[in-house]
């Protein structure tokens, strides 16, 4: 057996011995190795236990053992570097070098079932009773990327055939479609209004009723419910093709008013899912009432499709191949699935995914945002407070953000929780290479500084990564400089870009121009060089303003910035900065 297990006479206790611990510390290192200085606890017992079984009953000894090490492995990567790691594997354990060094991930999303390059038709169908939000931005997301995948067609289609419980917004149709192009890149292939093609739908129920796998029921909601209950048939499923054809006359003319007739599927009232027994498909609307912004549409229309039965013959009219959206609308694809099979179609392949919840956010639905928007608790649907795109995108979060933090998720139909922090590491990752630098000093306090002989200019770039960006110079005629309050009691500090000094009774005292110790390195300005800005952020469901100074710049409105120290923030109209997130560790 591999390394004798030993036990202590006097306490019983397990003690591993040296082959053991090798065999530990060995693992530590290359798990530290695949994860890139970050190896895991539970992967390494993982390991261990699945190597060697009889170390399963000292499971708790173990798991001290192995938390030692695996600290020790990652403070090792941390302060030597990966390469050292490595070469200590290849001197004491070669064989584990043999493992991939990092698992690697599937890159992108999954491939289309059934796909043909050049075949594949995918639509985004919202309703305009507002503009997109950052829950929208899914579907766009993924559905563009498979329309890039397979050289494919993305239909934006405006499921707007609700004037009531969400009556669409006229506006809101052009600034989806803006939203759409700037979130995907380009717009898309085709748009399609379904309130503007109601003769289709009023056509596909009329076939429907003349082939008998549809009627015009005019139960009562009250009492077509206790049918479904009890899965028996309502009085007028079985009614002839000519007496529904006479109530659909009926419907169509105005002799029934809204309530008192729809139009059902034929299913079967046994149906396991009660939502699939005989399903509605089209009702009267009083659009009289409720008439549809639309100028060509209006009150023209009183029969009107319910969303599956619409959304199933324009699928079927646009030649849709593949429907990805919410597990939430599975019992959609069973009831659509069903009326495709009554009319001899094909269902479009269909992926699901599952909930995104947002820590921060919690629960926003474009109708509450729209209710709380026209009373005045925002300002409108850009209110940078909000989760919209529009919201999103003016205080300085990017497309290319919104679209890799919705790739990395992907399509599963686990529900999901994640922080803002994980978009805001997106972000980070598409502004930081271009954000110029900005020191912006918050509650300044001034100090008085001791310079002696030090220079009197200083230059810096305005990117660290790129000089073809300029200088950022700065002239140290006077002997004030501003820090943040928490700076400037911090003793013993570097002024960023200048040199160390010591702080003592507000004053600041040069040390050393060069680095002369780890002592933390602080923003500041020199007092001829700070003007005063403010500073706008999201705090608590509220829009504070932080008061401060800010070193003179000429960055045009919309430019994002890094404030050094703080996070991006995004120039405003009135030369104020909008504070989009703070820094990540991607940051520079």
């Amino acid at each position: 057996m591999r390394g004798a297990l030993q036990r202590t006479i006097m306490t019983n206790e397990w003690i591993p011995d040296e082959e053991t611990v090798r065999f530990i510390h060995h693992l530590a290192l290359q798990n530290a190795l695949q994860y890139e200085g970050k190896a895991s606890i539970g992967s390494v017992i993982s390991r261990i236990m699945g190597a060697r079984s009889d170390l399963r009953q000292h499971g708790k000894t173990i798991s001290g053992l192995v938390a030692t090490h695996v600290n020790q492995a990652n403070g090792l990567a941390a302060s030597e570097g990966l390469d050292h790691v490595r070469d200590l594997l290849l001197r004491e354990a070669p064989h584990l070098l043999e493992v991939k060094v990092k698992q690697t991930k599937r890159e992108g999303l999954p491939e289309l079932k059934n796909a043909t390059k050049g075949s594949v038709v995918l639509r985004f169908a919202p309703n305009p009773n507002g503009p997109l939000s950052f829950g929208h931005a899914r579907g766009l997301v993924i559905n563009s990327s498979y329309r890039e995948m397979y050289d494919g067609v993305l239909i934006l289609r405006f499921d707007d055939t609700d004037t009531k419980v969400k009556p669409p917004m006229m506006s809101a149709y052009a600034q989806i479609e803006q939203e759409a192009t700037w979130l995907m890149g380009r717009g898309p292939d085709r748009v399609v209004i379904a309130s503007e093609r109601m003769e289709h739908y009023h056509q596909h129920a009329k076939e429907m009723l003349s082939q008998g796998f549809g009627y015009v029921c005019t139960c009562s909601a009250e009492a077509f419910r206790e049918h479904r209950v009890n899965k028996t048939e309502c009085p007028c499923r079985p009614n002839n093709v000519a007496e529904n054809m006479e109530r659909w006359a009926s419907m169509l003319n105005g002799t029934y008013q809204q309530g008192d007739a729809v139009v059902r599927v034929k299913t079967d009232m046994k149906l396991k899912n009660p939502a699939l027994r005989d399903w509605p498909a089209l009702r009267i609307q009083d659009t009289k009432a409720h008439p549809h912004p639309r100028p060509n549409v209006g009150s023209r229309h009183t029969v009107w499709p319910l969303l599956d039965f619409q959304s199933a013959v324009e699928d079927h009219l646009q030649g849709v191949t593949h429907i990805i959206r919410g597990k939430d609308l599975m019992d959609s694809t069973r009831k659509q699935t069903l009326l495709y099979e009554h009319f001899g179609w094909t269902y479009p392949e269909t992926m699901y995914w599952g909930r995104v919840k947002v820590h921060e956010w919690g629960g926003f639905s474009t109708s509450a945002m729209r209710k709380n928007i026209e009373a005045g608790e925002f300002t409108g649907w850009d209110d940078p407070r909000l989760p919209t795109l529009a919201g999103l995108a003016r205080r300085g979060i990017t497309a290319a953000a919104l679209r890799g933090f919705w790739t990395e998720l992907g399509i599963t139909q686990k529900d999901i929780s994640v922080p803002l922090s994980t978009l805001y590491s997106h972000n980070t990752k598409a502004v930081d290479d271009q954000a110029p630098r900005l020191s912006f000093v918050r509650h300044p306090q001034r100090l008085d500084l001791n310079a002696h002989d030090a220079a009197t200019v200083l230059q810096f770039p305005i990117h660290p990564n790129h000089p073809d960006q300029g200088q950022r110079r700065w002239e140290l005629n006077t002997t004030g400089i501003w820090l943040e309050p928490e700076d400037a009691i911090k003793g013993d500090v570097r002024l960023k870009e200048y040199a160390d000094v010591r702080i003592e009774n507000s004053k600041a005292a040069l040390v050393s121009l060069d680095r002369s110790d780890r002592r933390p390195i602080v923003h500041w300005l020199p007092e001829q060089h700070a003007v005063e800005a403010v500073l706008m952020s999201t705090s608590g469901g509220e829009i504070t303003a932080i008061e401060g100074l800010i070193e003179p710049h000429n960055h045009p409105v919309g430019t994002i910035v890094q404030l050094e120290r703080i996070g991006y923030a995004k120039v405003m109209e009135d030369g104020s900065f909008f504070l989009c997130h703070e820094r990540t560790t991607e940051s520079v």
